[in-house]
């Protein structure tokens, strides 16, 4: 896939862990059937690029952003906590706030599982709304839908009902799209995920 416009960017900062999987996946299929193009640090692996400046570039690239903070938590093999979406979450603010005009043009989405959870460790960003999604896919699918329709103003993005509906079609074909584009089910690159996205929509784009 070519590099998308600016204003057809959408960062995505949430955990890539596995227990994370399925609420990741309604959330790129949410944003690509909004008509927008996911991008987050999976979409090129380049051991030649510092991780810190992949994602800098990244967050410069992307008008949106989508910044879930479900995964603060201790790591029960280290016991501490992995603030890596926090960090991002920051860098995006700062991008915004003390970027050109570009820049500051730049709109986001906070999301966590419980909307007052983030006051307990990063009380910095009260004040801001913080939309819950309890850990439904169903649920982020419908924030993620409307904060997209309503920051973009596009006519053209679905209702939630309808858009629920079509992501449990995909997720019922998923199965079938991966073996025909032959690729990993269980573990797909990002870019393979993006690819599942597009070929179903190919294939209902009258639904």
């Amino acid at each position: 896939m070519s590099k998308p416009a600016y204003a057809n960017s959408v960062f995505v900062n949430c955990p890539f862990t596995s227990d994370f999987k399925p609420m990741f996946r309604a959330i790129v299929f949410a944003v690509m059937d909004c008509g927008f193009r996911p991008r987050c640090a999976l979409e090129d692996i380049d051991g030649g690029e510092v991780r810190l400046q992949k994602i800098e570039r990244l967050i410069e690239d992307c008008k949106f952003g989508i910044h879930d903070l479900s995964n603060m938590k201790l790591d029960p093999d280290t016991g501490l906590p992995r603030f890596n979406m926090p960090l991002e979450l920051g860098l995006f603010l700062g991008a915004k706030r003390y970027g050109d005009t570009s820049q500051k043009s730049k709109r986001l989405i906070i999301m966590d599982s419980d909307r007052f959870r983030y006051q307990k460790c990063i009380s910095d960003i009260s004040g801001q709304d913080v939309d819950a999604h309890g850990g439904d896919p169903k649920t982020a699918i419908r924030r993620v839908r409307d904060w997209l329709s309503t920051v973009s103003k596009r006519k053209s993005i679905p209702g939630p009902t309808f858009m629920i509906a079509r992501y449990e079609d995909y997720d019922r074909d998923y199965p079938t799209i991966c073996s025909i584009l032959k690729c990993d089910e269980d573990e797909p690159t990002f870019n393979d995920l993006l690819e599942t996205v597009s070929e179903w929509q190919k294939l209902n784009a009258e639904a």
